[in-house]
């Protein structure tokens, strides 16, 4: 059974970073997407960025065009841990963050995922 477990919320102001981790486990296909997922009160979830774990294209990451360059996302496999490294925050990166995971080609094809975790919250004041 495939588990995601988020953590590394909080609230910041705006200009600050925060890190979200994403343990994964039970995941057992060899090329696969995982990726993080945002949603804000009133407002659909969105894909924000995503990673390619695979033999050929393994690495190759997709970003939201509304956090390029400000979030970084990467995976540590001896961890089975997945990050998202949030800079330059601004009030409207506020939502619920998910982590989420699927035997995805493309990473943003952010409708694709089929595992999901809990989500951990960040707040961003002005």
């Amino acid at each position: 059974q495939v588990q995601l477990v988020e953590s590394g919320g909080g609230s910041v102001q705006a200009g600050g970073s925060l890190r979200l981790s994403c343990v994964a486990s039970g995941y057992t296909y060899n090329n696969y997407c995982v990726g993080w997922f945002r949603q804000a009160p009133g407002k659909e979830r969105e894909g924000v960025a995503g990673i390619y774990i695979g033999y050929t294209r393994g690495g190759r990451t997709y970003y939201a065009d509304s956090v390029k360059g400000r979030f970084t996302i990467s995976q540590d496999n001896a961890k089975n841990t997945l990050y998202l490294q949030m800079n330059s925050l601004k009030p409207e990166d506020t939502a619920m963050y998910y982590c989420a995971a699927g035997p995805l080609f493309y990473c943003d094809n952010w409708r694709a995922y089929n595992y999901w975790g809990q989500g951990t919250q960040v707040t961003v004041s002005s």
